[in-house]
């Protein structure tokens, strides 16, 4: 039987996970509007107001409740300030392992909000939802996503050749997917991270 993911939040030490909402749509329009997103994204562009809204009130709760994935809206603690999302997808909960993403707004990056999001993100899924693998896909030129993914402490299984379109200034063109792993076994080097901002999380119920 499918399992529906809890909604719920993720507070990390500067971050607050939580789930999307109307107010969100505008900061996504503006977030997404981006040259590094729509290079190496499948999201529509450009990225209307219409696609932010579809996403927060059709598309990402209907994920949820049917078991397929759980998104996030990524702010910052202190100023509510939206920084990013984060998602899962691909849920296999007989196997227990997912696939995650982040996307992090132009005008938060270089804080490490990326790898500290999905920390909590994975810290959650394997402690709370008894996950045992957590998977991560990056195009072969997105450098600054392998950064997060070593960061994170995951291991490099390969690479899918062809495997996906990412958008160049002449146009489409395809390229390889490096694939990582992430295993609750790993989590100890997500806590040696701690000093970079990757503190244990804490989630609760959103009533």
């Amino acid at each position: 039987m499918t399992s529906a993911f809890p909604e719920i939040s993720i507070s990390t030490d500067r971050l607050m996970l939580r789930h999307l909402v109307e107010e969100d749509v505008e900061p996504l329009v503006a977030m997404m509007d981006d040259e590094a997103v729509r290079s190496w994204t499948a999201l529509p562009q450009p990225y209307s107001a219409e696609d932010a809204r579809d996403w927060v009130l059709r598309a990402a709760p209907a994920e949820r409740t049917a078991g397929r994935g759980i998104a996030f809206a990524v702010v910052e603690d202190l100023t509510q300030r939206l920084v990013g999302v984060v998602e899962v997808f691909h849920t296999d909960w007989r196997l227990r392992s997912a696939e995650a993403t982040a996307v992090t707004a132009a005008w938060a990056r270089g804080e490490g909000y990326a790898a500290e999001a999905l920390a909590g993100l994975a810290q959650w899924l394997f402690e709370d939802q008894k996950f045992e693998r957590l998977e991560f896909r990056t195009a072969a030129g997105d450098t600054a996503a392998q950064q997060v993914a070593q960061k994170l402490g995951c291991i490099s299984e390969g690479v899918l050749r062809s495997a996906w379109i990412v958008r160049t200034e002449s146009g489409p063109a395809r390229s390889d997917l490096i694939v990582w792993s992430l295993l609750p076994e790993d989590l100890e080097g997500l806590h040696e991270h701690a000093a970079d901002g990757l503190e244990r999380s804490e989630y609760a119920s959103w009533d």
